[in-house]
Order: structure tokens, then sequence, then C-alpha cells
């Protein structure tokens, strides 16, 4: 098996308690801002915190889903000194076999979990009475 993995990291102006009460609801509010990707999210272990096992159901468009056997996400949210936070996220592909995804498919797939994250947090922005 190989692997391959990216790096986000995306500033926020929200203080590191509320981007994680929000990225804590990942499973909810994802399938709602990008759809197209993200079928739904079920939680088949755990309670949203370390260690929590996530079923995804990728859109069918996605380019990854013949090489991958899993995917690892781990989750930083670091507090900034004007208040805000950093989001980082390391994402690791477990793929079948040897091959891996090409360099072009992980800038795409880096750009497309930086934009999710900014869906995210205009959706929590939208919906303050739940954060």
């Amino acid at each position: 098996m190989s692997t391959a993995s990216i790096e986000v990291e995306v500033p926020s102006q929200f203080p590191a308690e509320t981007v994680f009460k929000v990225f804590n609801n990942f499973h909810d509010i994802t399938p709602k801002v990008n759809p197209q990707v993200f079928k739904s999210i079920e939680i088949l272990e755990g309670d949203g915190g370390v260690g929590t096992i996530r079923l995804f159901t990728f859109g069918d468009w996605d380019n990854l889903m013949g090489i991958l056997d899993s995917i690892n996400h781990h989750v930083k949210i670091v507090p900034s000194a004007d208040g805000g936070c950093v989001f980082k996220q390391t994402i690791i592909y477990n793929c079948k076999g040897d091959e891996k995804p090409s360099a072009e498919v992980l800038n795409f797939e880096k750009e497309l979990y930086e934009k999710t994250y900014k869906a995210i947090e205009a959706y929590a922005v939208a919906h303050p009475e739940a954060y």
C-alpha cells in the first residue's frame, strides 16, 4: 500500500473554540455546503471527538475512488495572536497497491478542502444561533 498526503492551512477570524465547535459538526454541514463532493457523512464510531470513525459517501465524479483504500484526516485548530485561529488539516490518502494520485489531483484536492472549509465557515456565519 502506498500513501500520499496534503496539508491544508486556512486562517480564520474566529476564535479557536468557535471553529472547533463548527468543525465538530463537519458531518452535518459539509453535505449541505458541498453536496456535489460529499453526498453524506455518517459517524460509525465515537462522539465526534478524537478517534471518531466516519463513513464518507462521495459524489459520482470523485477522481480518487478507484485507487483509494481509506483516508485519514488530522485536524488542528491553533489560536492566533489576533484572537482568530489557523485551521490546519493533514489528509493522508491510503492507496490500493502502488498507485498514487498525481500532483495535479493532490493540488485539486487541497483547493477543494480549502474551499470546503471556507464554505463551512460561511455556513456558521449565516447560522449564528447554532454556534
